[in-house]
């Protein structure tokens, strides 16, 4: 199983308000004292020596991977996380953040309600898991924690391009939620937040928080041959199922992070009723292989 999943992009899952027990600092899906917006104190003083230490090994296996795999933008801004011995204190972490692109980082106890996060998106604010896994959990933890929404998205709300980008997705989402095509949004957060890959002039590169915190899955979006890389089309991203349980079969290459923020300008409205009208796409589907329920279901 891929080791690093980000729910973030399967927001329309909905919440599990679950404790995880007493001995999680700060507690594990602690949902009884968040605010209205989900948000919450991010608890930092009550880390354990063991929580830091885990964060820094986990910090430290993921540098090592990016030279040559990660897009530069990504490896330039993974320095405004600051050394990697403590886990960052949002509040710090958000007044660098603010001066470069005007966001900010919140805590949240863990996945929260579609409406929420776009909500905050919208807002330029992002939230991050006050909580970070177990020593056990080093390798795969089910769900986003501490660890996994500092390292893998929050260096890119530095870029001002993406960081602008992540806004108009979540006012976007806000409109998809009326509209009813949340599913399709999520696909477009999935194969672009979470799982994206750039071409550069040094070669194809990853973006994507849910590659860029993962052991395994770096590498293999780089360099394996057995996932397909397909240009970047809004259109087939939105008819496209994704994987949860493995590494992605298939992954869509942006020019740069100018024609994602381009893809979000239209009016998504159009979009989503052509989408709705034609067959979808399997995770590995090759172009020609649609879909056979979805296929009968349009015909």
């Amino acid at each position: 199983m891929n080791a690093a999943l980000d729910f973030h992009a399967g927001i329309n899952q909905g919440v599990a308000p679950v404790t995880y027990g007493q001995g999680d600092r700060p507690p594990r899906g602690d949902y009884a004292h968040a605010r209205a917006d989900y948000t919450c104190d991010q608890g930092w003083e009550r880390y354990t020596a063991q929580d830091h230490d885990l964060y820094r090994r986990l910090y430290e296996r993921q540098a090592a991977q990016l030279p040559g795999l990660a897009c530069e933008e990504f490896i330039d801004a993974v320095r405004h996380l600051g050394a990697p011995e403590l886990i960052p204190r949002f509040d710090a972490l958000s007044e660098r953040l603010h001066q470069a692109t005007r966001w900010e980082v919140v805590a949240v106890p863990g996945l929260i309600p579609e409406e929420a996060f776009f909500a905050l998106l919208a807002k330029r604010r992002f939230p991050v898991t006050n909580w970070i896994r177990r020593p056990e959990e080093f390798d795969y933890v089910v769900e986003p924690d501490v660890f996994h929404d500092l390292f893998g998205h929050v260096p890119l709300l530095f870029n001002p391009v993406f960081a602008d980008y992540m806004q108009a997705y979540g006012e976007g989402g806000l409109k998809a939620s009326r509209l009813q095509a949340c599913e399709l949004l999520a696909r477009l957060y999935w194969y672009t937040v979470e799982f994206g890959l750039i071409a550069t002039p040094a070669g194809l590169r990853a973006y994507g928080a849910g590659i860029l915190s993962s052991a395994g899955e770096l590498r293999h979006s780089v360099e394996s041959a057995q996932p397909q890389r397909r240009p970047f089309d809004l259109e087939r991203i939105m008819r496209t199922r994704y994987r949860i349980d493995d590494y992605q079969a298939t992954y869509f290459v942006i020019d740069g992070f100018d024609q994602l923020f381009d893809a979000t300008r239209p009016d998504f409205a159009p979009i989503y009723r052509r989408v709705a009208g034609a067959p979808e796409f399997e995770a590995d589907a090759a172009d020609d292989t649609r879909d056979q329920t979805a296929s009968n279901t349009a015909g």
